[in-house]
């Protein structure tokens, strides 16, 4: 076994976890039950009204 083989199987090895994370985390980002947790992030996140930090305990 070469230095070659090795660093050719690494790299296709490598490439193989690197598709299988991607499409996990977008399968993690679209997954219907997330909805409701991202959603709620991106209202907390735009939420610029005082009023509301206000009654909510956050000032």
């Amino acid at each position: 076994m070469t230095y070659d083989t090795v660093a050719q199987f690494s790299q296709i090895t490598s490439l193989f976890l690197f598709i299988a994370l991607f499409i996990g985390v977008i399968a993690y980002a679209f997954w219907p039950g997330n909805r409701r947790r991202f959603e709620a992030a991106q209202r907390q996140a735009l939420d610029l009204d005082d009023d509301t930090a206000l009654r909510r305990g956050r000032k």
